[in-house]
């Protein structure tokens, strides 16, 4: 591995033709430090592993465009409702600039992207949440666009693939952004009863409404290693209770013990394990 410090760019986004976004454009070094192990990674190296890092296994943060090329065929993302972003409906001091700040660093117009692809040929709805868009909260606009795509999804009778990181409910929403766990779960459930299949992979960190809601309603829990999934943090917790809480507690590993998840998949091994799953539930043609 090479100990030198290079610049590099991040390549265009090529999904759809789209043209480089701010974030994309940001020169960085080529070494960059794990903040679990501290240990210097190589930039080739971590994009070659999927964003793990090989001494630790620590799930580096990935943007909805990353795990889009990682987990699709090549050329099948079909995106939908892009344009829909977040409005200060209710005059929320701050807001307007969080949004302006959240769309400019993170290069995307809403905290989840959506749309239709394939995972080694078969057919799915997937959607992706942002950590870069004002850490994946859940306001009016990520509810309607989840909503959306169960509901495309059920039409269409595909199955639904669903990556979550999240703080919770976006505050300054208020109860529109908690009003969003009732919407998107009466979604979930209509194509549940279509017998259609939903996998969700909940990724560092799942936290608040959206651990409350559609995160947890899958028909099979996916979770990469070490994430954090939870409704309140470990912290505020302990100090409601005043105790000292279990190590791990709250981890992917912990809720894997407990049956709260079906089951933890390192990224490399993502879409092969993806795969597998929907080829097992591949609705037969009638």
């Amino acid at each position: 591995m090479s100990g030198r410090m290079r610049k590099f760019r991040r390549p265009r986004n090529v999904l759809e033709g789209q043209p480089a976004t701010q974030a994309e454009e940001i020169v960085e070094t080529l070494s960059v430090s794990c903040p679990k192990c501290k240990k210097s990674v190589d930039s080739d190296d971590l994009a070659e592993s999927f964003g793990v890092c090989p001494y630790c296994r620590h799930h580096f943060k990935l943007n909805p465009r990353q795990r889009v090329r990682q987990i699709l065929d090549e050329g099948s993302f079909l995106e939908i409702d892009k344009d829909l972003s977040p409005k200060n409906i209710l005059t929320f001091p701050g807001y307007d600039a969080k949004i302006e700040s959240a769309i400019s660093g993170s290069g995307e117009k809403e905290g989840v992207v959506c749309g239709t692809g394939k995972i080694s040929g078969f057919p799915v709805a997937i959607f992706v949440m942002n950590p870069q868009f004002m850490m994946g909260s859940m306001g009016s606009m990520v509810g309607e666009k989840i909503t959306r795509l169960f509901e495309l999804a059920t039409k269409e009778g595909l199955p639904v693939l669903g990556f979550t990181v999240s703080g919770g409910a976006r505050m300054q929403e208020g109860i529109v952004s908690l009003m969003q766990m009732a919407k998107t779960s009466g979604a979930v459930k209509r194509h549940s009863d279509e017998g259609l299949l939903y996998v969700c992979v909940l990724t560092d960190p799942t936290t608040g409404g959206v651990t409350a809601s559609f995160a947890m309603e899958a028909d099979i829990i996916l979770a990469e290693p070490y994430a954090l999934v939870a409704f309140a943090g470990p912290r505020v917790i302990e100090q409601t209770i005043r105790k000292k809480l279990p190590a791990g507690f709250q981890r992917a590993e912990f809720l894997l013990e407990k049956g709260f998840v079906d089951d933890i998949v390192d990224r490399r091994r993502q879409k092969k394990h993806i795969a597998s799953i929907l080829s097992l539930h591949k609705r037969e043609a009638v």
